[in-house]
């Protein structure tokens, strides 16, 4: 089965087993044992009640259940209230990708969590999307843009820009090679010679 690249979370797809790496800061809510190499300021075996540090989302995710919750999530900095106000007020002049390339994907996930901000996330994803996509795409249509803007998008924005730049070239090409005639299909042409001969035995 070939890796795929859709945006949609899936087991085959690099960039949702990249998303699913990035890092979270939480705190241990109980003692765990033998997990002690997780913490590499620790010494000890063991990860002691209330340690703090930075776990990937898929752990992340697995130790924060509604089962049994080991530790408690802290959203980053880049999705909370302060940085969704200024996305809120012009998001097209913010450089995703110096925040999180994978911002969209990743934010997708954290709004699954239980957490009071979770709600706000996800709708900030959702206008973020809006309010730029726009603009993604006037860039992909104009032939004078500066290339170096994708380095400003972050890894869906990218992928949209690409496949309108391809879209735009072919849509050229189509138009460069399709101006000459169009000629009718033998069979039309058929029929009409047939119409004729039927009206001029009349």
């Amino acid at each position: 089965m070939p890796f795929k690249r859709s945006y949609f979370p899936n087991y085959f797809s690099i960039d949702d087993i990249l998303a699913t790496q990035e890092r979270l800061p939480c705190k241990f809510q109980m003692k765990v044992h033998r997990l002690g190499f997780l913490d590499p300021s620790s010494e000890s075996e063991d990860i002691e009640e209330g340690t703090s540090i930075e776990l990937p989302y898929w752990l992340a995710r697995s130790l924060c259940s509604q089962r049994r919750q080991i530790v408690t999530v802290e959203i980053p900095k880049i999705y909370k209230e302060a940085y969704r106000e200024i996305l809120k007020a012009d998001p097209c002049v913010v450089d995703l990708h110096k925040l999180e390339i994978y911002f969209y994907e990743f934010g997708s996930y954290l709004a699954r969590f239980d957490h009071p901000d979770s709600q706000p996330i996800g709708a900030m994803l959702v206008q973020t999307f809006k309010d730029r996509f726009r603009q993604v795409m006037d860039w992909a249509q104009n032939s004078g843009a500066d290339p170096l803007i994708a380095q400003r998008l972050d890894a869906l924005e990218r992928q949209l820009f690409s496949e309108g730049r391809q879209s735009r070239a072919r849509l050229n090409c189509w138009l460069n090679t399709g101006s000459s005639q169009l000629l009718a299909a033998d069979m039309v042409v058929s029929h009409k010679k047939r119409k004729l001969v039927e009206l001029e035995g009349l």
